[in-house]
């Protein structure tokens, strides 16, 4: 089910990048009109400070990082133009096989999810989130991801197969980007033994690994999260504290 290497070549680009929406909040400043990026700025920014972007962010720049080596793909969502909105990206290989590929929630590899292909299956699977299993079941229309954690529980996470058209793509995103509700960084640590998953949401953090998860210690002010946030991820502290003290306006109108 993982897959093959012309698609992981591209994918592991973005090992050591987080998903964030840091960015989002300081660039809705300095912006009027469209919120949404392109990439040659969101790799500048990148250079400069050390961001990524959220889903629909990450999203755009692996599909122009497929498109430069040759890899056909598209995006896919769902709840578009709503706050639950969340886009990932589909992947077809030389072979044809098409793999799902979702970097806004910083899944360790691509997943396979044709139906037709000997590979193909509808186990509980390793290797592909942290924390847990997931279970792929493809139809016609839709993808149904089932994700099962080491106490049991088990989560759901639903696709439209029905590629996004570019123009609809970028509507959404834009909209998404005018969003400021609350303000959310995850990174991938990869250690010998697994990958694990850090995350800061909304002045916690914790870090999930097989084992389940850890919360981190409270802090007092946003330079102390700051600080934290930039030894996880390498994003410009004077970025993250515009940003989060942008959120806690928000929290507070």
């Amino acid at each position: 089910m993982k897959a093959t290497q012309d698609v992981l070549r591209v994918w592991r680009q973005f090992d050591h990048y987080p998903m964030e929406t840091i960015t989002k909040a300081w660039y809705y400043l300095q912006h009027d009109r469209n919120k949404q990026r392109s990439v040659a700025l969101m790799k500048e920014h990148r250079n400069q400070f050390g961001t990524s972007g959220n889903c629909f962010d990450l999203a755009l720049w692996l599909m122009e990082e497929f498109k430069s080596e040759g890899i056909f793909s598209y995006a896919i969502g769902h709840d578009l133009k709503t706050p639950n909105a969340h886009v990932a990206v589909i992947a077809v290989n030389e072979a044809g096989n098409k793999y799902f590929c979702d970097l806004g929630d910083l899944w360790v590899n691509p997943i396979l999810i044709e139906r037709n292909s000997d590979d193909y299956s509808e186990e509980e699977l390793d290797g592909f989130v942290t924390g847990g299993k997931v279970k792929v079941e493809v139809d016609l229309i839709e993808i149904n991801f089932k994700f099962i954690r080491p106490n049991g529980k088990v989560s759901q996470q639903k696709f439209d197969l029905q590629p996004i058209q570019f123009n609809r793509l970028i509507d959404a995103a834009n909209y998404s980007q005018s969003l400021i509700r609350h303000p959310l960084v995850e990174m991938r640590i990869f250690t010998p033994d697994e990958v694990l998953h850090w995350e800061f949401d909304s002045w916690n953090s914790f870090i999930s690994s097989n084992s389940g998860l850890k919360n981190e210690s409270k802090l007092i002010n946003n330079n102390e999260w700051a600080e934290r946030i930039y030894l996880q991820t390498g994003i410009n502290k004077d970025i993250i504290i515009k940003s989060l003290d942008v959120y806690l306006r928000m929290l507070h109108n």
